[in-house]
């Protein structure tokens, strides 16, 4: 058996851990479920506590890996099933159809512009609409279109028509001067043979809709912290430019609430881990974006574990006219101008208070991400009592199946430099379990 390796997840923990073992001369499959990989760290503006840019960190990695010999990506694709034999693993892999050739589109964009079907962007966190063709977004690899099947004309013509030759839209066809649109590219299954796995398959952000105390949902100015990310990024659908959803002013008074959905018997008992310094970049992006701009947070305990974070958060109070409030949120109601009205405990005093604010962004805690359930039951890798991906209490990265390992948010909520350490530690033991396995 050749030396192969197969990472499951394309976010920033499954790029590195690809590349480290390509560098060995290992071959590595990468598998994501997205058109793209890139994962969460794409949809970041800044990373803390250096506030350097997410995508400039990112792109360069994700060329390396698109262009690495020894690296071949799998895209719109998921595991459907694992059967171990003789040391590997067999895997079958369920690649949804992409409806463009990755060979001859040049991701030239014309077909934007003639398409004329919207739908609400996933990328950009639902905040603007994209065409039924489109990039998942700008920088993505592979840099090709993909289509929305569910929002195409023509794709939903031909489901409902199976031999049809009608095009009743097409228009995308008739601008692509590369015969790249292929409206009858059919869903594959395929199997790999491989010596090792690592699950990289990163977190989702936890939906506090439906948590009504908190109005999310319910009042226009209360946006989640993903939402922020990309209200305040320079290629999210504002392009920078912080904007109340309710009236488009741009806020004055920011109110980031901590520990939303964890901490909580009733939700997500453990902490994020992170949150705190999160919280405090986008407050201190904030202040960089408009210096009339005065932000609270409001926390239950300041963690800041990491390399530079408790420093990070004084300068925050110093330099960026952020200030911290010790106490939790019980209540989140508007005025007539749909202004934010925060009902909060004063741990210093005692009291309920109520301040309000232009714009509240709930910083929700990280769940694991969509389908690693499932995914761990394929691979027979046991879960804790969070659902994230079990391991070994004196070995982070090791799983409960021989061969199999995880790095970053599969294991439970991590920040960014965590997660790329990681990352390098699965691809050495995953080096190493190929060198001890017969065969190898």
């Amino acid at each position: 058996m050749a030396k192969k390796v197969m990472v499951i997840g394309g976010g920033i923990a499954g790029i590195q851990a690809s590349l480290d073992l390509a560098d060995m001369g290992i071959s590595v499959d990468l598998v994501e479920k997205e058109p793209c990989i890139g994962g969460r760290m794409a949809q970041l503006d800044k990373t803390f506590p250096t506030n350097d840019c997410s995508i400039c960190i990112l792109s360069p990695k994700l060329s390396d890996a698109s262009r690495h010999p020894n690296i071949t990506i799998h895209t719109l694709s998921q595991v459907k099933n694992l059967e171990k034999k003789d040391g590997h693993f067999l895997v079958t892999i369920d690649q949804k159809a992409r409806f463009v050739s990755l060979d001859e589109c040049i991701n030239c964009g014309l077909c934007l512009e003639v398409c004329p079907s919207k739908s609400k962007d996933k990328f950009d966190m639902e905040l603007r609409k994209r065409t039924a063709i489109y990039p998942f977004f700008l920088q993505g690899v592979p840099a090709v279109m993909v289509i929305d099947k569910e929002k195409c004309i023509n794709l939903r013509y031909f489901k409902k028509n199976p031999e049809g030759e009608k095009n009743p839209c097409g228009k995308c066809v008739e601008v692509c001067s590369k015969k790249a649109i292929d409206f009858k590219d059919k869903d594959r299954e395929f199997t790999i043979e491989t010596g090792s796995v690592i699950i990289s398959t990163g977190f989702d952000q936890y939906d506090p809709t439906g948590q009504g105390m908190l109005g999310y949902g319910k009042f226009k100015n209360i946006v989640t912290g993903l939402e922020y990310e990309r209200m305040i990024c320079a290629s999210g659908p504002s392009k920078g430019v912080v904007e109340r959803p309710s009236d488009k002013k741009h806020p004055k008074k920011i109110a980031f609430v901590q520990c939303v959905g964890s901490r909580d018997v009733r939700h997500n008992p453990y902490c994020s881990a992170v949150c705190c310094t999160y919280g405090t970049k986008a407050a201190i992006l904030s202040y960089e974006h408009d210096n009339e701009v005065e932000s609270t947070i409001f926390y239950i305990d300041l963690r800041a574990g990491g390399k530079g974070f408790q420093k990070y958060i004084e300068r925050a109070k110093s330099d960026y006219n952020v200030t911290y409030n010790k106490g939790a949120v019980s209540k989140i109601h508007i005025d007539s101008d749909q202004n934010p009205i925060l009902s909060y405990e004063d741990i210093e005093t005692g009291v309920i208070k109520e301040k309000t604010f232009d714009l509240v962004v709930l910083n929700s805690t990280m769940v694991p991400s969509e389908g690693s359930d499932k995914l761990a039951e394929i691979l027979g890798v046991e879960i804790n009592q969070y659902d994230f991906i079990k391991t070994d209490q004196f070995s982070p990265i090791q799983t409960n199946v021989d061969g199999i390992y995880v790095c970053g948010c599969s294991r439970g909520p991590t920040d960014i430099p965590t997660s790329v350490t990681e990352a390098s530690g699965a691809a050495a033991k995953a080096a190493e379990y190929l060198s001890s396995t017969e065969g190898v």
